[in-house]
């Protein structure tokens, strides 16, 4: 255990401890008024999305790690240092940034930068770097980008799938695997967004993070007690889809629903904390201790927090640093207040399906894919001309705002989980498809799924460009947020089938044919300018 021998600080000629307080508490509650718009929109994530419920402790766990590192922090004379101010000036640009952008993941990671400037400039580099655990560990709290979210989630289902699958044919039920979709025969388990393992990857990663702290083992134990999170989250989850699949199997499925589903997760998640103590309790034993002798849980006096506060508030300091933060905030009022520009498009339930000689049969999405997804507008047809052997399924998904963390989905995160094969997939520009017979470049994809094929076109229409990339969809979202006040946007899929008996060419001339045919329309429903005045052709 480390050794505990903290003396009063308060000693003779130091304020007391409640008037020490009153300069750090003015200087956190500055930055939190000052970065409110991305702090309350991140506590609204930890309400909604269970992925995140862990948000609240996260703050109250640095808490207690900050109280852990004061045995050390008494142990040297905290000295200022003006590089700290650079930090927070360097936080409060992410903020007028992720203002200007609405990019609230900028203002959250801004907040936690001044945060850290503050604390430099307080007690400097030397004492900083012995609390770098709680100000790390604050990091847990923000969610992830959309984008990033969904493409982990996607490749966190189908790994789950597989190695669940593998586990069910280990034990001699007989079952087929279609991307994310178990098919046990006589029902069929679909692997949804919620069984990615993802409510228990970063719930278990902040907690991997602080059993590696609280563990006085080697550097290298430490950090693989965090990382092995990662693995046991993706075992443990495929390891419980394996097990629903069982009793799914035998007793119907019922087991894979309601309180029974949710508390197999409950189980699971205890399980994987079992590991990580299984864990450290070897790496123990490897010593020749306990897990006791090593793992230094503690609860210290709550007085033991005086050791951070500054001997004295500095008066000049700490007005200077509040008027900047809040001098920065009210700047930015007149833009954070400011409404975003929403343009007016006529709504996609009134796209035509007469177009040439196209004649279109308009399809809904289920709710389920609706609340996912979480579009403003979309639209789901098939066309076909009379000569056509195959019809061409189009689908648009309209954002109006892509800002507070809906937007586009790429469907190379969807296609896999469907169970569909990617043949080949690359970017292929289509000639004479604008008004002025300008090329579209798009991303062409040839999938396979047994013996069918589809041949898929995609792209992204972001405000006034077409974009292939989907990670250069979010730049220009940043961008275009910054220097425009817009960020809506939509993603445009055409899917035609390949019959076996005819070439693909065959298919990208029908896919071609229909794209050159449709364009004026959706350039008529999908805003580029908003000074534009189009007309359906």
């Amino acid at each position: 255990m480390r050794n505990r021998n903290i003396k009063n600080l308060d000693t003779t000629g130091e304020m007391p401890v409640w008037g020490r307080m009153l300069g750090p508490i003015i200087l956190l509650f500055a930055s939190m008024y000052a970065f409110r718009e991305g702090l309350l929109l991140m506590v609204n994530w930890w309400e909604r999305m269970p992925e995140y419920n862990h948000g609240y402790l996260i703050p109250l766990v640095a808490a207690y790690l900050l109280l852990l590192s004061a045995d050390r922090f008494k142990q040297i004379v905290p000295k200022r240092s003006l590089s700290g101010l650079l930090v927070v000036i360097f936080g409060l640009v992410l903020l007028v940034l992720g203002e200007l952008s609405t990019v609230y993941t900028i203002i959250q990671y801004g907040f936690l930068v001044t945060l850290s400037g503050l604390v430099i400039f307080g007690i400097g580099w030397r004492g900083a770097l012995i609390i770098w655990a709680p100000l790390v560990y604050l990091v847990f709290m923000i969610p992830l980008p959309d984008f990033l979210f969904q493409k982990l989630s996607g490749e966190l289902q189908l790994l789950s799938s597989q190695f669940g699958v593998m586990f069910l044919r280990w034990v001699g039920v007989s079952v087929y695997l279609e991307g994310n979709v178990i098919d046990l025969g006589t029902f069929q388990l679909q692997v949804a967004e919620a069984c990615s393992g993802l409510r228990y990857l970063f719930p278990l990663m902040s907690f991997g993070f602080l059993c590696a702290y609280l563990f006085e083992g080697k550097i290298w134990q430490k950090i693989f007690i965090f990382l092995s999170t990662i693995p046991i989250t993706i075992f443990m989850n495929s390891f419980r889809i394996g097990v629903i699949g069982i009793l799914v199997e035998y007793y119907g499925i019922s087991m894979a629903r309601g309180f029974l589903h949710d508390f197999e997760g409950w189980i699971v998640f205890m399980a994987c904390v079992g590991i990580l103590f299984m864990e450290m309790t070897a790496f123990a034993l490897l010593s020749g201790r306990k897990l006791a002798d090593v793992f230094d849980v503690r609860v210290p006096p709550l007085s033991d927090f005086a050791v951070f506060l500054p001997k004295s508030n500095p008066s000049f300091a700490l007005a200077g640093l509040t008027a900047l933060i809040l001098a920065t905030s009210i700047s930015m009022a007149s833009f954070s207040d400011r409404e975003e520009i929403l343009p007016v498009v006529p709504s996609l339930n009134t796209f035509p399906l007469k177009i040439a000689e196209w004649r279109g049969d308009e399809q809904a999405m289920e709710q389920v894919y609706l609340d996912q997804l979480q579009l403003d507008d979309y639209l789901m047809a098939n066309y076909r001309r009379p000569s056509d052997v195959a019809s061409v399924e189009i689908y648009i998904a309209y954002y109006a705002s892509q800002r507070k963390g809906s937007s586009v989905h790429s469907p190379k995160a969807c296609l896999p989980g469907g169970g569909w094969e990617i043949i080949d997939s690359a970017v292929t520009s289509i000639k004479e498809v604008g008004p002025a017979g300008e090329n579209l470049d798009v991303n062409r994809t040839l999938i396979r799924l047994g013996d069918s094929q589809q041949l898929v076109y995609y792209w992204f229409r972001q405000r006034d460009r077409n974009v292939t990339n989907e990670y250069l969809v979010k730049w220009y979202i940043f961008w275009d947020a910054l220097t425009r006040n817009r960020t809506d946007g939509s993603l445009l899929r055409l899917v035609t089938v390949v019959p076996e008996a005819t070439d693909v060419s065959e298919a990208d001339e029908r896919m071609q044919a229909f794209l050159r045919d449709i364009d004026p329309t959706i350039a008529y429903f999908l805003p580029r300018n908003i000074d534009d005045n189009n007309e359906p052709g």
